[in-house]
């Protein structure tokens, strides 16, 4: 069961919309982070870096649809962590969904058969599963064995309920074209979409080995499509965004275009790369300093060729220029011949180490908000929160 179509509709009517009002700067797609806690640790990943009293907190129902109506965009992301550990992830789901905004709520499926039930089938609803490839790539990449069998499983029995299911993989180095395109195969066999994206180097993930530098991203996409000419996968993504993949295009990266909300608050610039947090969504906009950011002008975004960065940017590219657009899905991505020219990394300024100061400054928050709830100075056990507890 593919998503929608009607949900293509309604985002670029939104599009036209906010073309048609001449704003610069508006959201595509909310990345709304309601706790960073997980049940894996996967070794690529730069998001469960953090101690025990930050793992533990969450966001309340209230402050995530507060965030959805506030940022406004048409479609929810709900990454993490893992979201289904969240207890009341049901009712946040359903708050969104009854607000008419698409959500792709992300999970690596450990806990999915067990909480089907917190869920109701919906044009609006899809579960996006984490898969990195076939079994073996896909258990080593989590670290831990059995993951891609469980996934598989409650893929299936999500569908057999009537959900909409798509999967969602991130491409290391090292990852042979052959067995990504063997992996596509397989997803089509399960009749699942498939949103399919490079790793972003994660400053604090424990493999700091295996990602890829754009000239690698460009040239295993080029060989990965080659593989699957009329073959029909079916990616979840622009046609233009595919083609920057493969190197045919040369886009700036729109960090706004999908803007996050996490127990820090609005993330600046973007889901990637927390340099600095705003209170609103409003000053998120207003006060980020945009010109800061991006390849060729910051070196943490050298390499970055994220969809979460270029999908937003592919989505304006067929605005401006539908006929492109619609030639580039009609004969396919281009996998051979000369590539656009690269982006020069001459200009842009040095790395700055800044997750240490918000993790010290949440930390102290949380210890406050204790001593003004407990002024006895009692102290109180916290258990850990666990997925199997949740």
């Amino acid at each position: 069961m593919k998503i929608p179509y009607f949900k293509e509709i309604c985002i670029a009517a939104y599009l036209f919309k906010q073309r048609i009002m001449g704003r610069k700067r508006y959201p595509l797609v909310l990345m709304l982070e309601p706790l960073f806690r997980c049940n894996l640790a996967c070794v690529g990943c730069g998001k469960i870096d953090y101690p025990d009293p930050i793992l533990n907190q969450r966001l309340s129902v209230k402050e995530c649809l507060d965030a959805v109506d506030e940022c406004g965009a048409p479609m929810v992301a709900i990454p993490g962590g893992e979201p289904l550990i969240h207890r009341e992830i049901g009712e946040i789901v359903k708050g969104i969904v009854a607000r008419k905004k698409f959500v792709s709520l992300c999970t690596n499926a450990l806990l999915l058969e067990k909480k089907l039930h917190l869920f109701e089938p919906s044009p609006y609803l899809f579960f996006s599963v984490h898969l990195d490839g076939l079994k073996e790539h896909h258990d080593k990449s989590v670290s831990q064995k059995g993951v891609f069998d469980i996934a598989v499983r409650a893929i299936k029995a999500a569908k057999a309920k009537g959900f909409t299911v798509n999967v969602n993989a991130t491409i290391f180095d090292g990852h042979a074209a052959e067995d990504i395109a063997a992996f596509l195969d397989q997803a089509k066999e399960f009749g699942v979409g498939v949103s399919i994206s490079p790793g972003y180097a994660y400053e604090r993930a424990p493999d700091q080995d295996h990602f890829l530098n754009r000239r690698k991203t460009k040239e295993l996409f080029r060989r990965v499509f080659a593989l699957g000419k009329g073959k029909k996968w079916d990616l979840m993504h622009s046609s233009l965004f595919l083609d920057f993949l493969a190197g045919n295009r040369e886009y700036h990266c729109t960090p706004w275009g999908m803007p996050t909300r996490n127990l820090f608050g609005w993330q600046k610039p973007c889901y990637l790369l927390g340099e600095g947090y705003a209170k609103t969504y409003k000053e998120l906009i207003e006060t980020t300093d945009w010109d800061l950011y991006g390849t060729g002008k910051y070196e943490k975004c050298a390499n970055c060729m994220a969809h979460c960065g270029y999908e937003p940017t592919a989505a304006h590219a067929s605005l401006s220029n539908p006929l492109s657009a619609l030639w580039t899905a009609l004969r396919g991505v281009r996998t051979a011949g000369p590539m656009a020219p690269e982006i020069s990394l001459k200009q842009q300024r040095p790395a700055q180490f800044v997750f240490s100061r918000h993790v010290d400054k949440m930390l102290n928050e949380i210890h406050a908000a204790k001593s003004e709830a407990d002024p006895s100075g009692a102290k109180h056990a916290q258990p850990e929160m666990t997925a199997a507890a949740e």
